[in-house]
């Protein structure tokens, strides 16, 4: 994979940092979460007029035709800003899941109204017992005259409490399983936000965004609101969710980089016996702990990246579970070294240093915490050397 960009990509991603550093400074933000805003109009505009919403969408239906690294490289940016605004949630999650599981005359019908920012579509999946993996659901979807009834709770919905629709996954039933064991397949329907029958609540997370949860009470859609074919259901959630994961990582890694460059200055300007703390060994030894596991967690999402482009689903589905769990200990262990350094002020809400932190938390709770996906690895090797000895 050639990981240096080129004209379009590196203009792409200095126009997210142009935006981060001029409009989305640390002050503004601490205004726009005082002010209660889940999502400010003007900067969703300003991320549909960049085309950041589009970029990875396809041409046919009013996207740039990028792909996973265009992603990749926006969500960096925003990262380092701790931008609340639901691109991660509206722009990549849900446009993506949609993206995969749509019929031609569905993404048609819906991908152009993301792609210009004029409707945000949340991905409604995860449930409390899943732990932020695909299954398993206890929502269903029971076939009724003329369409579907859907009853379950989504919990965590990122973007949930802006979008005027959201991607629900059911179980819905097979017509003629195979086995007793076959008797429900997972799908995806796109129900609107004011369905009677269905609430959200709004939920506050620790890094100032918000999630929400979605509950469906006998909520009836059309036989048109399902997406796909039968059996496309789970490989589409399982394509969002590689996309959001991957953004999630790109947002970390720069948080990590905006951490350390914030605890770099500090440490010029902080003095302590009259000289610059930053000349203390002791002291730069822990900021080069911090450079080298950001390198490692740049190099774990180059090792994504590559192997999206040329690796079995198999692998994908590995390497994932590696990224996230590596790269969420990387940023958590980074952004916390920053407040350490800072001292006493680094624990103050009006300092920046502690907020890279808190997002790594969060971060970590998103998709999946770090121990699950390394018990997904470990598993899954287990497997391979089982499969290895029997042969």
């Amino acid at each position: 994979m050639n990981f240096n960009l080129d004209s379009e990509q590196q203009m792409l991603q200095d126009s997210v940092r142009r935006f981060v550093d001029r409009d989305y400074d640390f002050e503004a933000r601490t205004a726009l979460i005082k002010s209660g805003s889940r999502c400010s109009a003007k900067h969703w505009d300003t991320f549909a007029s960049n085309g950041w919403l589009a970029a990875a969408l396809p041409e046919e239906q009013g996207g740039l035709g990028g792909t996973l690294l265009d992603t990749v490289l926006i969500a960096g940016q925003l990262g380092r800003g701790l931008v609340i605004e639901p691109y991660l949630g509206c722009a990549v999650l849900a446009a993506q899941t949609l993206l995969a599981a749509a019929t031609p005359a569905q993404r048609d019908a819906l991908l152009p109204a993301l792609a210009d920012g004029s409707r945000k579509l949340a991905l409604a999946y995860s449930e409390a017992g899943a732990r932020g993996l695909p299954a398993p659901i206890a929502t269903h979807a029971d076939a009724a005259p003329g369409g579907y009834v859907l009853r379950g709770v989504k919990t965590l919905v990122l973007g949930g409490t802006e979008a005027d629709a959201f991607l629900v996954t059911a179980m819905t039933p097979i017509a003629q399983p195979v086995s007793a064991h076959d008797g429900a397949e997972l799908r995806l329907f796109v129900v609107p936000a004011d369905a009677p029958g269905l609430s959200r609540r709004a939920l506050p997370l620790h890094d100032g965004s918000w999630a929400a949860e979605v509950t469906l009470d006998g909520v009836f859609v059309p036989a048109d609101a399902l997406l796909g074919e039968p059996g496309t259901g789970l490989a589409a959630l399982d394509h969002g969710l590689l996309h959001g994961t991957a953004a999630l990582c790109a947002e970390l890694v720069g948080a990590m980089e905006k951490t350390i460059e914030v605890t770099a200055e500090y440490l010029k300007v902080r003095k302590q016996f009259g000289v610059a703390i930053g000349s203390f060994q002791s002291l730069q030894h822990r900021m080069s702990d911090m450079a080298a596991e950001l390198e490692v967690a740049r190099s774990m999402l180059y090792a994504l990246l590559a192997t999206v482009e040329s690796g079995s689903p198999e692998e994908v589905r590995s390497v994932v579970s590696q990224a996230k769990a590596l790269i969420g200990r990387a940023a958590k262990y980074v952004c916390g070294q920053g407040i350490q350094l800072h001292g006493g002020i680094g624990m103050t809400e009006e300092y920046t240093v502690g907020h890279y932190f808190k997002r790594a938390v969060v971060a970590d709770a998103i998709f999946g915490n770090a121990d699950l996906h390394e018990s997904l690895v470990a598993r899954s090797l287990q497997q391979s050397l089982s499969e290895t000895v029997v042969e």
